[in-house]
């Protein structure tokens, strides 16, 4: 099957009509694209299973954050570029070079000595992560009716569930065994990422007709330091240095003027990356801002969840991982099911509404957990926010695409995906900082209060949770506890995210899924 661009003008502005596409062939273009975004997921969640042995080996459990945080940056500012880049220069091409940035550096990552290279490699692989998950709702959204489209959303979402399952387990599966370790987290990765490429070459095999580039590299670098300069204050504020210090206003000085210098940029662009007129769409402006919040609570629970599980609850990687099985089958389940129900019903609003419904409800829960709460209550927990993460992040993007003319199909996918990254990647690095200081905080005044010393030669470093598990009871009990409520102040800062993102979704309009593929969406 030959997919031709020529027939997706659309997506790149043309006015020329659209083919229709057959449950098969969707289905052999969603199985490469699937294939490929399972690659980028599973990197992800593999990793998230291993981080505090990793940062632990490193002696560096106060950067996990920036770990995390450094994939979740360079995704982020980089998903509306490539949208742009694919109209520019054809889905295909991009997407295989996104396969290839994040092939390279995941074998980076696997070979990293120190927590400077790996953090470097974990930004490039961000890049290509980035890539992948941009233009996988890109193309579906160029082959697929807008009616139709809650039906393929849903396999999007399973694809979630079972890199969240399968990742979690994996990672603790290499991290216990001892002949293959951490590194393998990365190195798994890259012959499953050849497989997809091959894959991705017979099944997308776009015919592209070359433009002009009009690449808009002011808006990519002041968007890009924007974040960066936003996510240096949040990550080290409090830590490397005061909240109230020239470091502290400096950074959050510049990120407040690259922003409105992106702004600027994007009004003047020939081809801005995220198009100014995208924002006088209400129905972008609340998906997008719902999105953003919805990106606080899913990364903030998926990376430091496995600290909770790893140190306070002295599971092993491997038992951790298994102990995310009721989170992935719950949002599994609710991505597919809410995609067959709006396909058939072309209702879309009140999932939602109802998801970050529960996903308040199931940040709530995991703010009451404690040394002592058992393994069904943690299960539920967090199969509470499962649901409400599967009923809304899909189907905030097919709201979007539904709103948006062909012309912006890309743009607007890409600018849904920018804002989810953004809201995670500031949650990360935010919710590290209350747990960096809280866990500081913590043990500090507890062992005033205790009496307890330290021994000498630095027996209170915060190792890897095996070497915390080999602390002296004493110690060992002051700082499972310190990490015990500095998981559930991090958790409760989720609930408010969760309930912002309930209201700005109580204002979208549900507008009629499209079923004309040509159609101009109207304006609200």
């Amino acid at each position: 099957m030959v997919v031709q661009e020529d027939a997706l003008a659309g997506a790149h502005g043309g006015s020329g009509a659209r083919r229709t596409y057959t449950h098969r062939e969707i289905m052999e273009i969603m199985s490469g694209l699937m294939l490929a975004l399972l690659t980028s997921m599973i990197s992800t969640s593999v990793v998230a299973t291993a981080l505090p042995t990793i940062v632990g080996e490193f002696g560096a459990q106060d950067q996990l954050s920036w770990v995390a945080s450094a994939t979740l940056l360079t995704m982020t500012a980089s998903t509306p570029l490539w949208g742009k880049l694919s109209d520019l220069f054809g889905r295909k091409r991009m997407f295989q070079v996104a396969l290839g940035l994040f092939v390279a550096a995941s074998m980076i990552a696997g070979l990293s000595q120190n927590m400077g290279t790996l953090i470097a490699a974990r930004a490039v692989q961000g890049l290509g992560t980035g890539g992948l998950a941009a233009l996988t709702q890109v193309i579906l959204g160029d082959v697929v009716e807008p009616r139709e489209r809650g039906r393929y959303s849903g396999y999007i979402g399973a694809v979630f569930g079972v890199s969240t399952v399968g990742g979690p387990l994996l990672g603790g599966f290499l991290v216990d065994t001892s002949w293959l370790g951490w590194r393998w987290c990365f190195y798994v990765c890259v012959p499953l990422a050849m497989v997809a490429f091959v894959v991705i070459q017979r099944v997308l095999r776009f015919d592209h007709d070359p433009r002009d580039a009009r690449i808009d590299w002011w808006g990519a670098l002041t968007i890009t330091g924007g974040a960066s300069a936003l996510m240096l204050m949040l990550s080290f504020g409090g830590h490397e240095f005061a909240w109230n210090s020239a470091w502290a206003y400096g950074l959050g000085g510049a990120s407040a003027v690259l922003f409105g210098l992106a702004v600027l940029a994007e009004r003047r662009a020939a081809d801005p990356i995220i198009p100014p007129r995208l924002f006088r769409d209400r129905t972008f402006v609340l998906a997008g801002s719902a999105s953003l919040l919805v990106g606080v609570s899913m990364f903030g629970v998926m990376i430091y969840l496995p600290q909770y599980l790893q140190i306070v609850k002295g599971m092993s990687p491997t038992m951790s991982g298994i102990m995310t099985t009721p989170l992935v089958v719950s949002l599994l389940v609710a991505s597919i099911g809410s995609g067959r129900v709006v396909t058939r019903t072309g209702r879309w609003k009140i999932f939602p509404a109802a998801g970050l419904l529960l996903v308040a409800a199931g940040t709530a829960l995991l703010s009451l957990l404690h040394t002592g709460s058992s393994d069904w209550i943690v299960g539920a927990d967090i199969a509470v926010l499962g649901v409400g993460l599967g009923l809304s992040m899909q189907v905030l993007i097919l709201a979007a695409q539904n709103a948006s003319r062909p012309r912006d199909m890309a743009v607007t996918t890409s600018g849904i995906s920018f804002f989810r990254n953004l809201g995670g990647s500031v949650g990360v690095a935010a919710l590290g900082a209350v747990l960096t200081n809280r866990v500081r905080d913590e043990i500090t005044g507890m062992l005033a209060a205790s009496g307890v010393q330290v021994p000498p030669g630095g027996g209170l470093s915060l190792g890897t949770p095996e070497a915390i598990g080999h602390l002296p009871p004493a110690l060992q009990h002051i700082v499972i506890e310190a990490f015990t409520r500095a998981m559930q102040s991090v958790f409760l800062a989720c609930l408010p995210a969760a309930v912002l993102g309930f209201l700005a979704v109580l204002f979208l309009r549900e507008l009629p899924l499209r079923s004309a593929r040509n159609a101009e969406a109207k304006p609200e």
